[in-house]
């Protein structure tokens, strides 16, 4: 029961999260509808799927490839961004990673 009851919690979670997203891109005015989300939801599971991560962990990867659509963006590092995923060991070095992007003193 308790597992049918964490499925449903998790469902929710990543439906609130995904409309979080949407609501991301309109605000970056670059607005997208809840397929292309959950596309790219779906994706971040997928350079995750090594590792069993959580719904929030895939949350903050997916925020950062819709970030990475924005126009200008270098397809090289999105290319090292999904690489880096990839090849990470462990959720904390996920954590990190996008942590550093984000951060001013990254370079």
């Amino acid at each position: 029961m308790s597992n049918s009851l964490d499925h449903t919690e998790d469902a929710e979670l990543v439906q609130a999260v995904q409309e979080s997203l949407q609501q991301m891109s309109i605000e970056l005015e670059h607005p997208q509808d809840a397929e292309a989300i959950q596309q790219l939801y779906q994706k971040a599971q997928r350079l995750l799927s090594h590792l069993a991560p959580d719904p929030l962990t895939v949350a903050r990867v997916t925020g950062v490839l819709l970030v990475y659509q924005l126009p200008g963006t270098d397809p090289e590092e999105v290319k090292w961004f999904e690489t880096e995923l990839q090849n990470s060991l462990d959720l904390e070095s996920i954590e990190e990673l996008v942590d550093s992007i984000f951060r001013p003193d990254a370079l």
